[in-house]
């Protein structure tokens, strides 16, 4: 079976998996990309996850559209290069509401349940990272209970805090960096996702898992007072 791939201007092209956000299109995409890289194919410039695609961007003087196609159904066919099922799941420590979490309130009276609720059903849960985006360091995450899922804010705020735990829609995620946001920021976590002057920059990465962890705010200090000696509990994923 060949791929589904279309052209996305002069210089990349997409693959779709689908059009169902799941563990097992994640599964797939993850696969692909692994046998993509061991074909190492000239010509290719790099390529970048979605939920439910693939973009890849290529020298067209190098390898020409139709080339590229064929290569990659070539790649498709492969069985070899299985991927690793091991997965990590991230502890990561949230501090709910206050100050932390000026949203928490809205999410909360806008399902007609208390806080604390809305705090258990977001947190303790192992959220798929289905892609790094839209920033450096930020995790687009999937499961979020649908009972949780909250509109946008009409006018997004300027600013949030490094480690802006927020809700937009039906997705959850962290913000890495101080940067403008539309979602419902209902916590803060003390660590840091991105730090670009480590030799590894990126705390977490697409395929694994994060598990929101809550926390009180003499932890959260207590965290952000130690810095880098604070590690991140991880485990491995069961199943």
């Amino acid at each position: 079976m060949k791929l589904d791939i279309l052209p996305l201007g002069d210089l990349a092209i997409v693959i779709s998996f689908g059009d169902v956000i799941a563990d097992r299109t994640n599964v797939q995409i993850r696969q692909f990309m692994k046998k993509l890289d061991y074909a190492n194919i000239k010509g290719i410039v790099e390529w970048v996850p979605a939920y439910t695609s693939l973009t890849v961007y290529y020298e067209p003087d190098i390898l020409p559209y139709e080339s590229l196609v064929a290569e990659l159904n070539k790649v498709h066919l492969r069985n070899e290069h299985s991927l690793d099922s091991t997965s990590i799941v991230n502890e990561i420590p949230v501090c709910y509401g206050g100050k932390w979490g000026q949203d928490l309130g809205f999410v909360a009276d806008h399902h007609g349940m208390p806080e604390q609720e809305v705090i258990n059903l977001h947190a303790n849960r192992e959220y798929l990272i289905y892609m790094m985006g839209f920033m450096p360091g930020f995790p687009y995450l999937g499961g979020l209970p649908e009972k949780l899922a909250v509109p946008r804010l009409e006018k997004p705020r300027e600013s949030v805090v490094p480690g802006s735990v927020g809700i937009g829609g039906n997705q959850t995620g962290i913000y890495p960096s101080d940067v403008p946001s539309g979602w419902r920021i209902i916590g803060t976590t003390p660590v840091t996702l991105f730090a670009p002057e480590k030799a590894e920059p990126f705390l977490v990465r697409s395929g694994h898992y994060i598990k929101f962890i809550p926390i009180d705010e003499e932890q959260f200090l207590a965290i952000k007072q130690m810095g880098d000696a604070y590690q991140v509990k991880k485990y491995e994923k069961e199943g």
